[in-house]
């Protein structure tokens, strides 16, 4: 007899779980055929909130969508070039100081393939071109026969410590935007905004809580269409105690968490971080920008010098060979 009772109590239990959602349910249902009467309506003021909120949404999911690549490393560098492991071995740097001690062509080509002595290089567009440069320089370097050093190969291998410098700019800039910028809009998208979401649903849930009891104590069943039975309502005059207690229940619960989520939704929209965010992204880019320009200006001078030198031997050789 215990057990029965406890097995009725049990089923009691889950009744009352799942009637409010069967109520929800059933109402809802409802309102998508068209037979709900008297939907509540939310406030005009909330619906330009729930607005707002969803365009902010589609701000940060959009922006981030591109963003995002601040992520990853490699997003700049060409699909189609193949390195190989030695190749991103050590840094330019590290190879034009082995370069500069070899003596021999052989000791220059043992540089440009010593083992690496930390993690893999980066892959950037300007890490390639560093690394491409340096290697098209030694290849001149160990064919020159002439006096002196060969012009482009000094330039390449100076070209090519400029480009292993702006890619490191870069990867400065991509660190500071995913601290600064990436990890504020992904906060706001996935928590700030999931909040307000949340908030949302569950004055639904009370919207839809309020007309389903309001249905059900007004006498409103399904309609199979217009003239059918039970046409006859009861007003709210010929509401029991009960139901009208239950309905102002409902209506309280209503207010309560529609009351919420409006707070929530203006501290989502008020807060000024998504802008303090973005104003992290532009400074990292004129950061990189100024420090790009910074060394492509010490490089340019040195280039041009190169370049006068080599075109006033040529011009040398033109007139002593007329």
């Amino acid at each position: 007899m215990d057990n029965f009772k406890a097995f009725g109590n049990s089923l009691s239990s889950i009744g009352q779980q799942i009637t409010p959602f069967a109520s929800r349910t059933f109402q809802y249902t409802k309102e998508q055929l068209g037979q709900a009467e008297d939907k509540t309506e939310l406030p005009p003021d909330y619906i330009d909130l729930e607005k707002r909120v969803d365009a902010l949404k589609q701000v940060h999911q959009k922006m981030l969508t591109v963003t995002s690549q601040y992520s990853h490393e490699a997003y700049d560098y060409p699909a189609n070039i193949k390195e190989s492991f030695s190749d991103l071995g050590r840094t330019v740097s590290e190879k034009v100081q082995l370069l500069s001690a070899a003596s021999t062509p052989a000791e220059a080509q043992a540089a440009l393939v010593a083992p690496p002595t930390a993690k893999p290089q980066p892959k950037t567009f300007s890490h390639a071109i560093a690394r491409a440069s340096l290697t098209s320089s030694q290849l001149l370097h160990q064919q020159h026969t002439g006096t002196g050093e060969d012009p482009l190969a000094t330039a390449l291998e100076k070209y090519a410590l400029a480009s292993e410098r702006l890619g490191e700019a870069r990867l400065a800039q991509d660190a500071q935007i995913q601290s600064r910028y990436l990890a504020g809009w992904n906060t706001t998208l996935n928590t700030n905004l999931m909040f307000a979401t949340r908030a949302r649903k569950n004055v639904e849930k009370a919207r839809l809580t309020l007309d389903s009891v309001k249905s059900r104590a007004k006498g409103n069943t399904w309609k199979i269409g217009a003239g059918s039975p039970r046409d006859e309502h009861h007003t709210t005059d010929e509401l029991s105690p009960e139901a009208q207690e239950e309905i102002e229940k409902a209506e309280d619960e209503f207010v309560t968490q529609t009351e919420e989520a409006v707070g929530v939704m203006k501290n989502v929209l008020d807060t000024p971080e998504p802008l303090r965010n973005l104003a992290e992204l532009v400074a990292a880019q004129l950061e990189y920008h100024k420090k790009a320009a910074e060394i492509l200006s010490e490089l340019v001078p040195v280039i041009e010098g190169l370049q006068v030198e080599q075109e006033a031997n040529y011009r040398k050789s033109r007139e002593s060979a007329s």
